[in-house]
């Protein structure tokens, strides 16, 4: 195992240059980048690599900002699979996509028309699920894998949240079982945190995350709610994960967060 020094940021391509976060002309219903179509802030980044490590960048689609052009969206099953990649060290290139006008090209390789979708061996794989466990399977180290009694930890938190988000009742109970989900997860991580899987990250955090992420932004917006003090490790939680390198790399815009669920809100 070496260690490389890299710039910029974000994709970690194997090679002298890094293009992420572009939008690509597409040639044959394949996207190629073009250097000049990219303007970035570059930062250092630090990759391991590794004799498993793919030879050229994976190719994975994902939702396309709301609010600013050539910007990553913010949709946190996309977000997951991006921190896969991240906490693995693999290389990989986006390809952003419009999902209220989607491309021709993006149809024909998924039908479905949903985000993400991940071109592995040659064959491109839809749903976060499918393509986290197909990247451990494929990709074992650094290893990911969240215990079976403990990969549901955490799991009702999102439901709950979009109940609330979408109440117009203060007083049909969506608040409390929100907070009761919150509850029920700061009482494992005071037993068993700081994350899920004990000192280190697993897979049920990376799956976790971008969904408490959307309900900080969310809440705060819609319903001027924030997660209560009385729920420490929770709090502590997500200023931890949130501040991961990772994280703050495939995080969506707060704009893109509250755009994308003012939908939900209003109707």
């Amino acid at each position: 195992m070496s260690s490389a020094r890299l710039q910029p940021t974000a994709c970690a391509m194997l090679s002298s240059t890094i293009k992420h976060h572009c939008l690509r002309p597409v040639r044959n219903g394949v996207v190629f980048s073009t250097t000049s179509s990219c303007h970035r802030t570059n930062r250092p980044l630090s990759i391991s690599m590794s004799a498993s490590a793919p030879p050229t960048p994976l190719e994975i689609c994902v939702k396309a900002s709301l609010t600013v052009p050539n910007k990553l969206g913010d949709c946190p099953f996309c977000q997951r699979v991006l921190l896969t990649l991240e906490e693995k060290h693999l290389p990989y290139d986006l390809k952003l996509v419009d999902l209220a006008n989607k491309p021709e090209w993006f149809l024909k390789i998924n039908a479905g028309g949903k985000v993400p979708v991940l071109k592995l061996d040659e064959k491109w794989v839809a749903d976060s699920d499918v393509i986290t466990q197909s990247l451990e399977e494929k990709y074992p180290q650094p290893p990911l894998i969240t215990p079976p009694e403990k990969a549901s930890v955490g799991s009702k938190i999102f439901s709950t949240f979009i109940g609330f988000l979408k109440s117009k009742d203060p007083n049909d109970g969506t608040e409390q079982a929100l907070l009761d989900e919150l509850s029920s997860f700061n009482d494992y991580l005071k037993e068993n945190g700081p994350f899920i899987n004990g000192k280190d990250v697993s897979a049920a955090d990376l799956a976790l995350s971008p969904k408490l992420y959307h309900l900080e932004i969310a809440l705060g917006h819609y319903k001027n709610w924030s997660v209560p003090d009385s729920l420490p490790f929770v709090k502590s939680y997500m200023k931890n994960i949130f501040s991961k390198d990772s994280f703050i790399k495939t995080r969506a815009l707060p704009e893109d967060v509250i755009a994308g669920w003012r939908p939900k809100v209003m109707s």
